[in-house]
């Protein structure tokens, strides 16, 4: 049919403004990157040609092109990326302290000098050796955090696994307190100055007000992107711990002999012996709030380098010590004053500031306490996408706003945390209980951390007597840590161990789910699926379900074909089709990669594509589609396509275009046990609530048929049944007697009406013509069944006027013709 013979033609002016490719346009980013990339070259050629001629100058050159290079630019993005969780410490820690000990009145020197010595240890110990030292030489092509820690060491026994997926699951738990109990604790800070005193007096709910604006405010600009945000906090972060410090050394002042509690044996002593000490193990619960961030610095590695934090590392942990140090000596100098024995909740960090500099150091502190939120949210962001790559959790949508792929954004899971972080300040409502529950979880992340990192040092290092010093002295630290720690559980920890075991869960299922799956999952090679797919091709009896029928697929693999896509092209009603397509989608590391492959076994009607997108590239695969097809038909490899009809991608060139998305689902009878029943069912409800690839790869305009096939499981056998005899029916019950049944009640209504229609003509006979006037003058009296009837009007035969009733009753009971039934003659 031509277009003239339709009469209906693709509108010539456009009604849709579906997206299309050009070969010209070029995106800003992408030429402000191909500039940048020209620079970075020639500076790289430049400091190339010149050789440097001192120790230091090649020492120096090394740096740079190693992974430990440092720039400037990126520890500003360091200082705002990394610590702002460490940097919040301050602000509860010995707010905490004071609260264990039952009131500033109990902290005598002993006590604050064991808490300031454990304190000290315990940041030197977990954070700078541990996590700087250690855990950051062990990375994944310079990608931290457990889950990039366990793809490393997986290869070394399975179990493995299970402290990677707990640890994971325990830092998010913790992702969701951290920005409730930092920006909380901040906003709190406003009602120490006097000047707004009254006001927040009045309104018991205005910090929580605040808070919650704060935290809305905070999870809206995570889609610009940690790049742009770490410029605009590093520099903040940097005024803050240079607040900090200069803070604690005024606070100091000339009595520095706070700086005792550097001595290990006064914290040691402080913690076993000491009855002064009134929380007893639980002050290591307390301790532990000060080094809370250091697993966030690991798992933010790879989004600022491992250079930039190891140069800014030590100006950070001098002006986090100085100022604990002076809330320590703040703390012996206010012991005795009474007028401070009734404040609730008395923190020494705003105490021991002035008024006037108090709304400094609250301004600064909410801002500290927002980018502490952010580190945590960003690494939050990263843990779920390599979690993702484990098959631990589902496939997610995943933007890159940044230059870098490390810098993440994940639009659901923003939400979620910005749901559940509402939820912790609606439940606890401050930041003393928050605080309560805050720091369980994390220690669970710690411990699995050195079970991880003891097992790479054994098996990657070969350092066997290294790797069990690390696991004993580590592993003894981090469990007195939790089992302190446990002593928040009927305080709000409970809370924190809820959220982890959810999250565990949600990982255990999927992993589970995923390897139940690909226990059944099988690939066709060509030899296998393209006789059928060419025959029905051929097949001209059925008609075209679409002239282009395409699938999407995860197997990045062109030469076979998933069963999947196999069974729903013949399954039921086959899908014929002028071609059938199979299309991956892969994620490069270089963000404006654009690339596909073509495999056609040969055909013109199977076609198998891989198109490899950079991350900073739109993932539209139906525009892309369009571009490939136009492409194959013009160098011959797919025929000529056109269609005379509107379309919504207005292209007149290509035929129509049918996308189908194939889910499992589990059959009743697939041979499979309850456990591995009951994940699957799970699993597929997660999957429901994660998002369609529809959405994520611009289909949903397209109208894409969503096909649920059953997992290929073997099944039981199902016993056979036995046969039990029918007891014969009264009635007729096969179509052959039913059929003859009803001929047989045709014919004998048959031979009733020639029997009647003869008696009347009979009886007629008789009927003198004398009395012909008399017969016509008068009716016949009718019968029960309609007919007239003789003896009603004296009929009778002729001779016989002796009997003329009995004569025409007996000629009437013999006719003269048989009554058989027709089946009998």
């Amino acid at each position: 049919m031509t277009a003239e013979d339709s009469g209906s033609l693709i509108p010539p002016v456009s009604i849709t403004k579906a997206p299309k490719t050009s070969h010209r346009i070029v995106t800003p980013e992408e030429r402000e990157e191909a500039e940048r990339a020209k620079k970075a070259a020639a500076k790289a050629a430049r400091k190339t040609s010149r050789e440097p001629r001192t120790r230091i100058g090649r020492w120096w050159r090394r740096v740079h092109s190693s992974p430990d290079r440092v720039s400037f630019a990126m520890c500003i993005v360091a200082l705002g990326v990394v610590y702002g969780d460490i940097g919040t410490s301050p602000l509860y820690m010995a707010q905490s302290f004071l609260a264990g000990q039952g009131g500033i009145q109990y902290a005598d020197r002993g006590s604050v000098l064991g808490m300031l010595s454990l304190l000290f240890w315990s940041i030197t110990l977990i954070t700078t050796i541990k996590y700087v030292f250690i855990a950051m030489r062990i990375d994944n092509k310079g990608e931290g955090g457990i889950f990039a820690l366990y793809s490393m060491v997986r290869r070394y026994g399975k179990w493995l696994a299970w402290p990677a997926m707990i640890g994971g699951a325990a830092f998010l738990a913790d992702s969701v307190l951290t920005p409730a109990v930092s920006i909380s604790s901040a906003v709190e800070g406003l009602q120490t100055i006097p000047q707004l005193a009254p006001v927040f007096d009045a309104n018991e709910n205005l910090t929580l007000m605040i808070t919650v604006v704060i935290i809305l405010g905070l999870f809206s600009i995570q889609s610009r992107g940690t790049e742009r945000i770490g410029k605009v906090f590093g520099t903040i972060v940097m005024i803050w711990f240079s607040f900090l410090a200069v803070v604690g050394v005024f606070s100091i002042g000339t009595d520095w002999s706070v700086f005792e509690a550097l001595n290990p044996v006064i914290g040691i002593d402080f913690l076993l012996f000491d009855p002064n000490n009134k929380a007893g193990l639980a002050i290591m619960g307390t301790v532990f709030l000060a080094t809370t961030g250091a697993e966030a610095l690991y798992s933010d590695m790879g989004h600022v380098g491992r250079g930039n934090i190891y140069t800014t590392w030590p100006f950070i942990k001098i002006a986090l010590v100085l100022n604990y140090f002076g809330q320590g000596a703040w703390i012996l100098r206010n012991q005795n004053n009474e007028s401070l024995y009734d404040i609730k909740s008395l923190n020494p960090f705003f105490q021991m500031m002035t008024p006037n500099l108090r709304s400094v150091a609250v301004v600064l502190s909410v801002a500290a306490g927002v980018i502490a939120s952010q580190a945590l949210i960003t690494g939050a962001f990263t843990m779920v996408s390599e979690a993702t790559g484990l098959n631990w959790m589902p496939h997610l949508q995943v933007r890159y706003p940044a230059r870098t792929r490390g810098q993440l954004y994940i639009p659901s899971i923003n939400l979620v945390l910005c749901v559940a972080t509402l939820s912790v300040l609606a439940l606890f409502r401050d930041s003393e209980h928050i605080t309560a529950a805050y720091g369980l979880a994390l220690t669970i992340t710690m411990i699995t951390t050195t079970i991880l990192l003891a097992a790479y040092i054994w098996n990657g290092w070969k350092r066997r007597v290294f790797a069990i010093v690390f696991a004993i002295i580590f592993l003894a630290i981090q469990t007195l840590f939790f089992l302190a720690s446990m002593s928040k559980f009927l305080h709000g920890g409970w809370f924190t161990m809820l959220l982890t075991l959810a999250i565990l869960g949600i990982m255990v299922v999927w992993d589970q789910g995923t390897k139940v799956e690909r226990s059944q999952r099988r690939h066709m090679w060509p030899k296998e699926f393209l006789p059928a797919l060419d025959a029905l091709h051929r097949d001209f009896k059925l008609p075209y379900y679409a002239d282009n029928l395409v699938y999407l697929t995860s197997d990045p693999e062109l030469r076979r074909l998933d069963t999947d896509i196999f069974y729903s092209i013949f399954g039921n009603h086959p899908k014929r089709a002028r071609a059938w397509w199979a299309v991956s989608v892969q994620v490069t590391d270089d963000p404006f990669t654009r690339e596909y492959s073509v495999e056609n076994f040969g055909t013109s009607f199977m076609f198998r594509v891989r198109i490899r997108l950079g991350f900073k590239v739109s993932q539209n695969v139906a525009t892309y589609l369009h571009q490939i097809m136009h492409d194959l038909i013009n160098d011959g490899t797919l025929p000529k396509q056109s269609s005379i009809y509107p379309k919504l991608d207005e292209d007149p060139q290509i035929g129509t275009i049918q996308y189908v998305l194939v889910h499992k689902a589990l059959m009743p009878e697939s041979k499979i046990t309850e456990r591995g029943s009951t994940l699957l069912r799970v699993k597929y409800a997660i999957r429901h609530l994660a998002g369609s690839p529809a959405q994520w790869f611009g289909l949903s305009a397209y109208n894409p048929v969503v096909e649920v096939q059953p997992l290929f499981l073997s099944t039981h056998k199902v016993p056979a049944l036995k046969r039990v005899a029918l007891r014969k029916s009264k009635r007729p019950i096969t179509l052959q007697q039913i059929q003859a049944e009803q001929r047989e009640e045709a014919e004998n209504a048959r031979a009733a009406r020639m029997a009647a229609d003869d008696t009347r003509q009979f009886a007629g006979a008789l009927v003198p013509p004398s009395a012909s006037g008399a017969v016509s003058s008068s009716s016949p009296t009718p019968t029960p069944s309609g007919e007239s009837n003789p003896d009603a009007v004296g009929l009778r035969p002729a001779g016989r006027e002796d009997d003329p009733v009995h004569d025409v009753h007996r000629y009437r009971s013999k006719p003269n013709f048989d009554l058989r039934p027709a089946s009998s003659v």
